[in-house]
Parts: C-alpha cells; structure tokens; sequence
C-alpha cells in the first residue's frame, strides 16, 4: 500500500507539473506580457514607457524561461517561468497584479468558501443518500417512479434558477433572509443559510439519480437473497449490506470532491456576493489578474490529485479487500 501511494503521489506531481507547462505555455506564449500590460492599462493607445513601468513593478520585464544576462543559477531564477510558475510548488502564489498577497487572500477566503461547501456536501449527501434507499426500498412503485420524476425535472433545472427564484421568493418577496452579502462569526449564518438550501437542492436530482442506479444493482445480487432468506428485515438489508456493498462507487464520487470544497462555487458565491475563493476566481477572471487565475489553477489540480489519492486509500477503509500492489 505504503508503495502504491508512493507512486500515485510520482504520478501525481509529473500531472501537476504538466498542467503547470501548459498553464505556463497560455499565459505567456498565447498571451504576452505586453498585450497583458496593455489589458490591464485600459487604453487603447498606452505608451511604451507605460507597458515598461508596468511590468517593471509586477516582474513581467524579465525573460520567459532563460535568462542570458545573467550567470550561475541566475540564468534559471531570474525568469518569469521561476517567478511565477516554479514558485508555486512551494505554495507561494507572490502577488497579484493588483498588487494584493495572493497567498493571504487564499488564506483568509477559503473560510467562507467551506462555510458554504462543507454543510452543502454534508446536508445533500445524508439527503441524497436517503432519498435514494427509499427509492430502492419502493422499487417497482409509486413512490419510485415519482420520485424518478421529481429526481429528472431538478436536473432538468438550471442552478441558476434556484438561486435567481430563491433571492426572489425567500429574499425579496418573504424577507426571512438576505439576498446577498457576508458577515464574520455567528452572523454569517442569516447569510449562508439561503445559499446552503438552494446548494443542496440544486444536487438532489443528479446524485439521488446516481445512487439509486447503484443501490438497484447491488439489491439483485446473490448475497441480498441470501441476507433475506436468513429472515433479516428488508430495512436491514438495505442499510446493512447494501450500503456497505455500494460504498466503493459512492466513495469514487464523493472523496474526490473533499478537497475542492476550499475552492467554493463560483456562480453560488457571485451571486450571493460572498468573500469565498469562488468570487475570488470570478473576479480575478472579469478583472484580469492573471496572477491570481494561475494560482487558482495551480491550486485546483493540487487539490483535485489529493481527492484522488485520499479516493484509493477510502477503499481501502470501506472494503478490506481492496488491496493495492
């Protein structure tokens, strides 16, 4: 086990360091520093002096990736390509070109972003979870296949719709919560409480759909029978032995989306205009700040490879013979 991880986190950091290249390759070969001095001056007609003086303040004035004025490691170092890219690999994002601490802005925003992302997986993981047994359990009923129904028009709905008609109704037309903004501490929940709702009813179609077909598939296997001819009860069975059986599928799903909870949701957090990493990213992107758009892709494939490592070592836990050589 210990050297399958060993080489899962091998494989993982050449896929990182492939990504970083090509993110590299965008930002810099496809769109040059001046065309982003250029961007970010506003004007149509920006003087050169001004192209300079911009990327002399923000480290865009030296060479891509090898310096030729320099001597000894300073060919390497003094490039952007180490600036701004090998960097990361050391988690330091350096700054925007706003000139904020990119690094301190991940740290202070991720809190809001988990604020929101953590209690939507939690909530919308029992319910779907629930919802689906009950469906397995009805199976062949009423109760299946409306809830087959329910299950295919929310999916049928874009999450736009949830959060533009929940601002309407619950906001703006009841007054039980704000539409939008952020508070710190206990104060932050009159805030959240809306985006949570609309977040977990939002994944309710798709993943009670999903988990529903994996419960059916487990339910005509030999050791259901089994199970029920010994005389458990078919609640048991379900909860039991079905659940435990389908939790090597459930697991590939859900592990894998732990760690992208610190990145939020960027049209959930836009809307509700709440200091998350989601807004952040949004921003950054309408802004274009492309320092902070890299470290949020940096940031996201670090976080996408670690779920699928912590997604081998769940089956682990769950299955006993699972076995990784």
């Amino acid at each position: 086990m210990t050297s399958y991880l060993i080489r899962r986190a091998v494989y993982g950091f050449f896929i990182l360091v492939l990504v970083n290249l090509l993110t590299f390759a965008l930002f810099f070969f496809v769109n040059s520093p001046d065309d982003m001095a250029r961007a970010q001056l506003g004007a149509k007609r920006v003087t050169a002096d001004a192209i300079t003086k911009w990327k002399q303040e923000r480290g865009y004035d030296k060479p891509l990736i090898l310096n030729t004025n320099s001597s000894g490691a300073g060919v390497v170092t003094n490039t952007i390509f180490f600036d701004k890219s090998v960097k990361l690999f050391v988690f330091d994002f350096g700054r925007s070109d706003q000139g904020r601490d990119i690094g301190y802005d991940i740290g202070t925003r991720m809190w809001a972003s988990l604020a929101i992302a953590l209690p939507v997986f939690v909530v919308g993981l029992l319910v779907t979870v629930t919802f689906a047994l009950l469906m397995t359990l009805f199976r062949a009923t009423y109760v299946d296949f409306w809830g087959v129904v329910i299950c295919v028009a929310m999916m049928s709905i874009s999450s736009l719709f949830y959060i533009i008609g929940g601002q309407f109704v619950i906001g703006k037309l009841w007054s039980l919560v704000p539409i939008s903004g952020y508070d710190e501490g206990f104060s932050a929940f009159k805030f959240l409480i809306l985006p949570m709702v609309i977040g977990v009813l939002g994944g309710i179609g798709a993943s009670t759909r999903w988990y529903r077909t994996i419960f059916l598939e487990e339910i005509s296997k030999d050791y259901v029978r089994t199970a029920r001819s010994k005389g458990l009860p078919e609640l048991r069975v379900l909860f039991r032995h079905v659940l435990q059986n389908a939790m090597i599928p459930i697991l590939t799903g859900v592990v894998v989306v732990i760690p992208t909870l610190f990145l939020g949701s960027l049209i959930m957090e836009s809307f509700f205009s709440i200091p998350g990493l989601g807004s952040y990213t949004i921003d950054a992107i309408q802004s274009q700040d492309f320092a902070i758009v890299r470290a949020m892709v940096f940031l996201g494939s670090v976080l996408y490879i670690t779920g699928l490592i912590l997604t081998d070592i769940s089956y682990t836990l769950a299955d006993p013979r699972v076995r990784f050589e």
